[in-house]
């Protein structure tokens, strides 16, 4: 992979654990990183800045990420964006791409899948349909992205989350004890 000096890219996502982490493994792969928590700080950003490319996570709080993309496409004519989702489907595929998203990565990604994105080598695919996953996830995995997600709504409030789930509060901290279910293919 051949990254230029002039390789800059723009993380934005609320999770900042995510984006130190990304960060600091593009930043190892040669690209010159600046973050963002929400929209306003991205457009500011990306003004500032001038980004090659952008890295937007379909969730930031409150905020969509798809409606982010036409404003950062008007603020950085001619950037990438790539869209990562933890929550993947074709129809937000879609509309990524018809809002002017490059390409889409399902969650999990590794450092190197990013990378293969932005510069759009062989192996990510820039219809972004590509990237999902062949099979949807397991029951399991699915259960555990919702009550995170409604964990997260209830800003780690486990009594609160598991009013909204209906579960038991000690059923609730048994099952975030328990380790995500990794996607594996059955081949």
């Amino acid at each position: 992979m051949n990254i230029e000096t002039t390789d800059r890219v723009l993380l934005i996502d609320d999770d900042e654990v995510f984006l130190h982490v990304l960060g600091r493994a593009l930043a190892a792969r040669g690209f010159e990183v600046t973050t963002a928590k929400d929209g306003t700080e991205a457009l500011a950003r990306c003004v500032e800045m001038q980004p090659r490319y952008i890295v937007l996570d379909l969730k930031l709080g409150s905020e969509s990420g798809l409606s982010l993309i036409p404003r950062l496409n008007t603020a950085r004519p001619g950037v990438r964006i790539l869209l990562l989702t933890g929550y993947a489907s074709i129809a937000t595929a879609v509309e990524a791409i018809k809002r002017g998203a490059h390409d889409y990565l399902a969650k999990p990604v590794d450092a190197d899948q990013v990378a293969q994105a932005l510069l759009g080598h062989a192996g990510a695919q820039v219809d972004g349909v590509d990237n999902l996953p062949d099979a949807p996830p397991p029951l399991k995995r699915l259960e555990w992205e919702h009550i995170q997600r409604v964990l997260t709504e209830c800003e780690g409030n486990i009594s609160e989350a598991a009013r909204r789930l209906g579960l038991h509060r000690r059923t609730l901290q048994r099952k975030l004890a328990k380790r995500p279910v990794r996607e594996t293919p059955n081949r």
